[in-house]
């Protein structure tokens, strides 16, 4: 039997699948939680998500935002980024980087971001990026 594949995702597609449970990133959700593929995270993506989940417009209390991680980190493989990771694409934007660093360090399948920067590298790296529903389509998760 073969291992789940390993994804990284990132914060706005985390955020959009927790907040969102019934909309259009749910089979997302659903396929974490079934273990059709294993979400990847590290020390930073998971401070970074933790920071997002904080903003006032979301109007989470701390209670609501520890069940939504508990919706999500139980079902991901921490991945520690070595102090001196694998080379990473140049990307325009910094807060970019972390999302590329677990990519490769974790060795993912797919990087699944809605950000226009990441999508433009594409398929040149050792995973591919793509946008959520290109995902769900790859992964027949309808």
């Amino acid at each position: 039997m073969n291992a789940p594949a390993r994804v990284v995702l990132d914060t706005n597609t985390v955020v959009s699948a927790l907040l969102f449970s019934s909309g259009r990133l749910a089979p997302i959700l659903a396929a974490w939680q079934i273990g059709t593929f294993m979400p990847i995270v590290s020390a930073e993506t998971t401070t970074e998500l933790i920071r997002v989940l904080s903003y006032p417009k979301f109007k989470l209390t701390s209670v609501d935002r520890d069940e939504l991680l508990g919706d999500y980190l139980p079902f991901c493989l921490t991945v520690r980024i070595p102090a001196k990771s694998r080379r990473i694409p140049i990307c325009r934007d910094p807060f970019d980087r972390p999302f590329l660093k677990l990519a490769s360090s974790g060795k993912a399948a797919y990087l699944v971001t809605g950000d226009r920067d990441l999508l433009e590298i594409g398929e040149k790296q050792p995973y591919t990026i793509v946008n959520a529903e290109e995902f769900i389509s790859r992964l027949n998760l309808r």
